[in-house]
């Protein structure tokens, strides 16, 4: 597995439907383009459809938090980025970016999912095979920055 740092979609297109009443891209839509993105870069690691169907083994968000930076429109292209910035056993948390192909921001999303055994459903530890994979990629991501974005809360800052 060639492990890329950070893990780059390839490019993506808004389609008509996602755009809301306000004539850019709904909200619910950008969590859609992220979720692309990370099923590409899980696939890379092993834990796609296939593996679902014949390990009867899964992956399940935990939490999501959206930073929603700047505007799409129906027009726009964009690329997702994935980047691990910690995980164990039975969790990974990565952090997002989308970004229009012309490199400007459009939103961030930072992400806990769970390695889950779909016999339970429960939460188990990733096999062997899996858990190498998944470390070579956090070892090719351990030399990036830290987003500035990473670990924020949701709160209304008083002066």
């Amino acid at each position: 597995m060639p492990a890329s740092a950070p893990f780059v979609s390839s490019v993506m297109e808004i389609q008509k439907d996602w755009i809301d009443y306000n004539g850019h891209l709904n909200m619910a839509y950008y969590n859609v383009l992220f979720d692309q993105c990370a099923d590409a870069a899980f696939e890379l690691l092993g834990m796609g459809p296939g593996y679902a169907n014949e390990r009867r083994l899964t992956s399940y968000t935990a939490e999501v938090h959206i930073c929603y930076v700047r505007e799409l429109h129906l027009d726009h292209k964009v690329t997702a980025s994935l980047q691990i910035l910690d995980h164990d056993e039975k969790r990974i948390r990565f952090f997002q970016e989308l970004r229009h192909v012309d490199g400007w921001l459009a939103a961030t999303s930072e992400n806990l999912m769970l390695h889950v055994d779909m016999a339970g459903p429960k939460v188990a530890p990733f096999p062997a095979d899996i858990l190498e994979k998944v470390e070579a990629m956090a070892t090719a991501h351990a030399s990036l920055p830290v987003p500035e974005r990473a670990g924020r809360s949701i709160a209304i800052r008083r002066k």
